[in-house]
């Protein structure tokens, strides 16, 4: 056999592995399917209210598209972009209403997208500090008038939804959610506020009268480790409810909070909501 025959069956045994695992390897690449894989779809619309295009991510529980005569409570999540808080907190309520879990209703969770969370989460400060470190700040009564009446009647008119509705919101999320408890308690039926930024103003929410609550209300608050004057402030408001459910007619009001010392102003999110949905089930 000739020198140059041997060493081209050398060469071939080396390269037909490498040729097989190539057609391999297209065999199994044309049998494979790439979907999108998704939690939820967003509504995109022009708020008249704001006068800017808004968005809401949605999540829909596994059951609402066969049980087309059922009901579902509402839970609002501010921070609800899909790189803030909406996908783990619609993980957690799908978790929560598992039938094996039963901890929750199957609930629809409504993030609404942010724009300017520093304008939309913040009444007007007479703070100089505040005022130069949040310059758009200020305009959380348009954003309340927004959220309870242009994105209810929205989220009304596209899905099937029970009376009940939760308000979930953290840091300045949790002071705007304090000052809708305070303004307009009866936009929401329950309240998760989560590290309140309650500083704002020089702590002037905290001044202000505390609310009539008809009909009944649910309010879950929590604080981590976060410093003095966060937590301070959130005990504050713990203690300022709690005197109000004394003065109210009984059954008005359900109080439940957490000091959560293992988690920080960055983490104790998904902690609290858990510890929240669970207490309003046992109630």
């Amino acid at each position: 056999m000739k020198l140059n025959t041997i060493i081209a069956l050398t060469y071939l045994k080396k390269l037909l592995p490498i040729v097989f695992l190539l057609l391999f390897q297209t065999t199994v690449a044309q049998k494979t399917t790439v979907t999108p894989f998704t939690i939820g779809e967003t509504l995109t619309f022009n708020s008249k209210v704001l006068s800017e295009e808004r968005k809401l991510n949605v999540y829909l529980p596994l059951s609402y598209k066969d049980s087309v005569h059922k009901n579902y409570p509402v839970i609002y999540l501010l921070d609800g972009s899909a790189d803030e808080d909406f996908i783990h907190i619609a993980g957690l309520v799908q978790f929560g209403s598992f039938p094996w879990i039963n901890m929750i209703p199957e609930s629809i969770v409504v993030g609404i997208a942010n724009v300017d969370r520093k304008r939309d989460f913040t009444f007007p400060s007479n703070n100089e500090l505040d005022q130069t470190e949040f310059p758009t700040s200020g305009a959380s009564a348009n954003f309340i008038r927004f959220l309870t009446k242009e994105v209810a009647e929205i989220i009304q008119e596209q899905y099937r939804i029970s009376e009940e509705s939760t308000l979930i919101g953290q840091s300045l999320g949790g002071l705007l959610a304090t000052e809708i408890l305070y303004t307009s308690p009866n936009s929401f039926d329950n309240y998760i506020i989560i590290s309140p930024s309650l500083w704002w103003d020089d702590q002037s929410l905290l001044q202000r009268q505390t609310p009539k609550l008809t009909p009944p209300k649910k309010v879950y608050v929590a604080v981590g480790n976060e410093g003095p004057t966060m937590e301070a402030t959130a005990m504050e408001l713990i203690a300022k409810l709690q005197r109000l459910r004394k003065r109210e007619t009984e059954n008005t009001l359900i109080i439940r909070y957490d000091i959560i010392k293992e988690g920080n102003h960055a983490n104790i999110l998904h902690n609290a909501v858990y510890r929240a949905l669970l207490h309003f089930n046992e109630n």
